[in-house]
């Protein structure tokens, strides 16, 4: 017997590879099939090929994705058969890595296979709940609706992330140039005026003596505090990288004043926008959470979906479960009650969505517009100090030179 590579997908549409031994590759897919997964290859185990070399910028991705989404909703709502669509998205896709993906699910598709399990076949571009979604429109019939939803969403995510990102750019530059600032006067400057003042052996003003003696400090012991601060960070790191890091980590966040609120509204948001998608496209609901859950990036949220998605099941409906959490605003169970009475729950979703998107982006004008002077305040509160140490040690030198 032979082994065999194999890439398969699982019932609930994610991607699974491995080897199995069989005398054929027909054997081997006739064998995955009684497990009931779908192949989608069997053969000799590829090489490392441009496949594997696809950039890690996932904001790269999230554009390549957009794109891709645009132009199969334009294609597929004008008429054109499915997999001529994918072919022109391939051709006018300008990043190559990104070609090679589209083109390799094209040729899955031609193979017999659904558009989304040959999405499914590259999770790292096309996550669960973006091929839950387009499973779900292959089965409607409504292909191009779907695509204009998916459209919707990912574009309205990325444009909160967009936000979020050059929102905190200044803050954190104004953070970065005052520590460089800082470092620089203490390191370089005040020891000059120290050898001046030590020449002169005068005894210098209290203020004078601490700062020469916070200069003293860092120039002899800067680089190994900067090597324990950097120690400290890789630890910090790595604990975060484990599940109860994370999810501490995550719950630390959420306590930060200010920024912990804009945290909390950003991940609601994330979650309505997400379920709106997926209800709207009749996903079973308690799936739907499970997706949903899977694409939030605070773990504690997360993991109190799980929760939620119990009570759905004991018949609770989603309101009353989603309120005991308490990780969400009051708010949210209010909206979805009304949407589980009136039996409008896609749209109080997106009613939802739209609240949180835009508290969001108060939430985050709010941190930054009280960070931003904090930051310049004690730059100037620092500076200031060190010019009036420096003053005071001159104008002692001029008294005893009088």
């Amino acid at each position: 017997m032979t082994s065999f590579f194999f890439r398969a997908v699982t019932p609930d549409g994610k991607i699974r590879t491995g080897t199995l031994s069989g005398d054929t590759d027909k054997a081997v897919a006739r064998e995955l099939r009684n497990q009931g997964l779908t192949p989608v290859y069997v053969g000799v185990q590829p090489k490392k090929s441009f496949a594997l070399k696809l950039p890690t910028f996932t904001s790269g991705r999230r554009r390549d994705v957009l794109f891709f989404t645009q132009e199969l909703s334009t294609l597929l709502n004008a008429g054109v058969p499915l997999d001529r669509a994918l072919s022109i998205t391939g051709e006018l896709t300008e990043h190559s890595s990104f070609r090679f993906i589209v083109l390799d699910v094209l040729r899955v598709l031609k193979g017999g296979r659904s558009l989304a399990d040959s999405l499914a076949t590259h999770p790292e571009y096309f996550p669960t709940l973006y091929v839950n979604i387009v499973r779900a429109g292959e089965a409607s019939g409504a292909l191009g609706a779907v695509f204009d939803r998916l459209t919707q969403f990912e574009r309205t995510r990325d444009d909160l992330r967009s936000y979020m990102i050059s929102a905190m750019i200044y803050p954190g530059l104004l953070v970065f140039v005052g520590l460089c600032s800082i470092l620089v006067l203490m390191y370089f400057v005040v020891p000059r005026f120290a050898q001046v003042f030590e020449e002169s052996r005068m005894r210098m003003p209290l203020p004078t003596q601490i700062l020469l003696e916070t200069s003293r400090i860092v120039k002899t012991y800067g680089w190994l505090a900067a090597g324990a601060l950097v120690a400290a960070a890789a630890a910090l790191r790595a604990y975060i990288r484990t599940t109860p890091g994370r999810m501490w980590w995550d719950s630390f966040r959420l306590r930060i004043p200010l920024l912990g609120d804009a945290l909390r509204k950003a991940e609601t948001s994330r979650f309505a926008r997400a379920m709106e998608t997926l209800v709207a496209n009749s996903v079973p609901l308690v799936q739907s959470l499970g997706i949903a859950a899977a694409i939030l990036n605070n773990r504690r949220i997360a993991a109190s979906l799980d929760a939620v998605a119990q009570g759905v099941k004991r018949g609770e409906g989603l309101a009353a479960p989603l309120r005991r959490t308490g990780e969400f605003p009051a708010l949210a169970a209010h909206l979805l009650s009304v949407g589980e009475e009136t039996g409008r729950l896609d749209q109080m979703f997106a009613r939802m969505a739209d609240i949180y998107e835009s508290d969001t982006r108060a939430a985050i004008k709010r941190f930054t517009a009280l960070f931003e002077p904090m930051v310049i305040l004690v730059m100037g509160v620092f500076i200031g100090a060190l010019i009036l140490s420096m003053l005071l040690a001159i104008t002692s030198i001029n008294e005893v030179a009088m």
